[in-house]
Formats: C-alpha cells, structure tokens, sequence
C-alpha cells in the first residue's frame, strides 16, 4: 500500500514528534530534581485538588510505565506512574494536576472531552480498518472502499484534533488550581507549567501526525488529484 515514499512524505512528522518527545522527557527530568516546598506527592497533590473542588468520587491508583498517566473516564481513575504518584517533585506534581483537570473537566461537563471519549470506540476502529479498506479497494479498483477507509480515518483526524483544546484546557486549569488550592506557590508553577507546556507539544505532533497520514493517503489512493479519463 504504501513504500519508501510515506516515510519521505512523512520525515516532517517524525522530526516533530521525536523532538517534542525527547523536549517533554528531557524538561519532566530537570524539574524532577526540584521537591515542592508543599513536599506533597503527585497522587496527594492530585486528591488536595479534587478535595478543592469538591470532587470525592475519583480514585487514584499507581500504574506502570513511563509517563502513562491519564484520567479513565469510565471508571472515574486516576491513574499515575510511579514516577508521578510518588514523587515530591514540581514535575510529578504538574503531570498529577493536568490528569485531574481532566476529572475536573469530567465532572463540570466539559463538551470537548465529552466529543473525545464519544470518538474513542471509532478511533479505535479506525486506527487499523481505513488500511484494510485502503488495500482492498487499490486490489479490487473499488473506489467506494477507498473512500470508506478515508472516512473512517477521518475520524482519527478529529480525535487528535479534538485533543487539542481537551489537553489545553486541562494544563490551564492545572496551572490555576494547583496555585489556589496552596499545592505549590506561583515560582513553582511556573516550573511545573513548563513540564506540562512541553508535554502539550507531544499532542500537536501526534495531530500533525495524523493530518500528514491522511493527506497521504488521499493522495496515494487518488481521491486527492484523481483524474477521471
């Protein structure tokens, strides 16, 4: 379906991606070496906040990995990396409240959140079905498939698009709450909002990403520059 020249087409967004992966890991490393004044782990800073809010129905559980921290809606679980949910530092603790703000999101109703957990069982359909449909539809010159996997990778598209403004939106209120809740002081938010700043460029990457991926294929299977003799 695809050779030598995806990997050309697409050099831009794996340039993007591997510098704004290497920038997050690199910037959580530097403000990991500085402990809060508040000496509040990420999973106590994550509960100080949702007591805050007056949020009592989420809990908070240690998972494995790197910087696998996320919010499950479904369950309504936090879930931290060790490196977060024991940790003292500026950077466990950014990392702990940006994952709460998506509970606070959660709880307050937030439309773009609500839009992405909706897109999560197409996406997931979507990240392996538009290259069936795609390979099919070259084999058996049948258009109609062609389009099918473009729309269905479409939804990729706007699932990463619509991240965009949910992962914005929870730093901001991390950024803000954590301050006022008295979890750090406005010095050391600014240092933990840098780790989170960084990490929001892994976002912009992955929907670059997925916006280069889909001009890719538009072209390749020519619903893009497709000419009908």
């Amino acid at each position: 379906m695809y050779g030598f020249d995806y990997y050309i087409f697409m050099l831009p967004a794996m340039i993007l991606a591997g510098l704004a992966t290497l920038f997050t890991k690199t910037t959580f490393s530097r403000y990991a070496n500085y402990q809060s004044v508040s000496g509040l782990t990420g999973s106590e800073a994550a509960r100080k906040l949702f007591n805050y809010k007056g949020i009592h129905d989420v809990r908070i559980e240690e998972v494995s990995g790197f910087l696998s921290d996320h919010y499950d809606p479904a369950s309504r679980t936090l879930r931290l990396s060790p490196d977060v949910y024991n940790s003292n530092s500026l950077s466990a603790i950014g990392v702990a409240c940006h994952e709460a703000g998506h509970a606070i999101q959660h709880a307050t109703g937030y439309i773009p959140l609500i839009l992405r957990s909706a897109l999560v069982p197409a996406v997931q359909i979507g990240t392996i079905a538009p290259y069936i449909l795609f390979g099919l539809g070259v084999l058996m010159n049948n258009f109609g498939l062609i389009k099918l996997g473009a729309l269905l990778f479409s939804l990729v598209v706007v699932f990463s698009l619509v991240t965009l403004p949910v992962e914005w939106n929870a730093s901001s209120r991390a950024k803000t709450l954590m301050v006022a809740a008295g979890i750090v002081s406005p010095n050391e938010e600014i240092m933990a909002g840098k780790v989170l700043n960084a990490a929001f460029m892994t976002y912009i990457a992955a929907a670059f990403t997925s916006l280069l991926s889909f001009l890719y294929f538009l072209m390749r299977t020519g619903i893009i520059g497709r000419r009908d003799d």
